[in-house]
């Protein structure tokens, strides 16, 4: 398994949009450990990110060892010593990574001759009312072990749910804390809204405004059978990040969007594409249908309808757009993805308790 596979954790598909608010914001954090270095410019051993509204906060890697502000805002707002205490609980996060990468490999009868990736993710949403007050919508502490799921806490059976054999032994291990579980939910449903609601106090103009998509179509032939089309919808310049995307067939949804599709445009705005095989002569019965929380209907369009010319090259905006996402892709792998803010001192002796809880 290659490297670009391994470090980024599987996507969830998103909600549907037609009752959410415009205005939901998101605080996220995720570890990303290698289970050896490796040769390559900017990706480190351990990395850990802050990302509110999918803009980066803060930033640690294990070379530097420093937790580093990434807005203006932050380093303006938070105190020295917010810093310091951050810096130390990221160096404890990397070692208790890297004492669990090894296990998992042992679990899983590995050895150190691939590059092994674990990663934790967690974090909450909130949609903002129109009265300034925040309403929780929903929490995620994940943890994915080479690309794949490894362990989710479910916040409503306040437990740990393991989608593979190997994750089994944790589960077990985890549930049978129940303090630890107690904290976890209410990280998730209090702390962590509390930490958000903050932040986009701090942040405040970065966070306003919203911008709908615009749409592509176009069509090559495909790289792995001649007698079939790479069909492809692309969408870009929305904000706020969550859209609706799919290409169906009579109504029937082929491909949808998940969050890992989502990238980052160098404006702040955002960009999604979808792209799938069919055979050539049915290429006309496929559409694409695009939902956002800007539009007041959802954009629906056919390379049929379209007048796709069947083998076209793309405009040079919609290249630029491409190759500006894989970029996105790019940043994202180098930098891995986000780590975990220590709040009060109650909590933080509590949680270095549970950084030492052993997967």
């Amino acid at each position: 398994m290659g490297l670009i596979t391994l470090v980024i954790f599987v996507g969830v598909i998103l909600p549907s949009l037609n009752s959410l608010p415009c205005e939901r914001h998101s605080l996220y954090y995720v570890y990303t450990a290698l289970s050896k270095p490796v040769n390559v410019p900017g990706i480190f051993e351990f990395t850990g990110m802050g990302m509110l509204d999918d803009r980066k906060i803060d930033y640690y890697n294990s070379v530097e060892k420093v937790k580093k502000p990434q807005r203006p805002w932050m380093q303006e707002k938070l105190p020295q010593d917010y810093w310091e205490k951050g810096t130390q609980s990221r160096k404890s996060k990397e070692q208790w990574f890297k004492v669990n990468v090894n296990i998992l490999m042992e679990r899983k009868r590995q050895n150190n001759s691939d590059i092994h990736v674990l990663n934790w993710r967690h974090g909450c949403e909130v949609d903002k009312n129109d009265d300034g007050t925040v309403k929780f919508v929903r929490g995620i502490d994940e943890y994915s072990y080479d690309g794949e799921d490894f362990l989710s806490f479910d916040d409503s059976a306040m437990q740990w749910v393991a989608p593979v054999p190997e994750a089994v032994q944790t589960k077990r291990k985890w549930d049978g804390v129940p303090i630890l579980n107690q904290y976890t939910k209410g990280y998730l449903e209090k702390e962590c809204v509390e930490w958000l609601t903050k932040f986009m106090k701090y942040a405040d103009k970065e966070l306003e405004g919203c911008s709908p998509p615009e749409v592509y179509l176009f069509a090559k032939t495909s790289d792995h059978l001649s007698d079939h089309l790479s069909i492809t919808c692309f969408a870009t310049g929305f904000l706020p990040r969550e859209i609706d995307m799919s290409i169906r067939r009579s109504s029937a949804v082929v491909k949808a969007i998940t969050l890992i599709n989502v990238l980052p445009n160098g404006d702040g705005t955002h960009q999604a594409r979808l792209t799938v095989d069919v055979p050539r002569s049915e290429a006309n019965d496929y559409e694409c249908r695009v939902n956002h929380r800007t539009l007041q209907q959802p954009v629906v369009r056919s390379w049929e309808k379209d007048g796709l010319i069947v083998d076209a090259t793309p405009s040079a905006a919609v290249i630029g757009g491409i190759l500006g996402g894989l970029g996105g892709l790019v940043v994202l792998i180098v930098v891995g993805v986000i780590g975990f803010i220590c709040c009060r001192r109650q909590g933080r002796r509590l949680l270095n308790t549970i950084t030492y809880l052993c997967l």
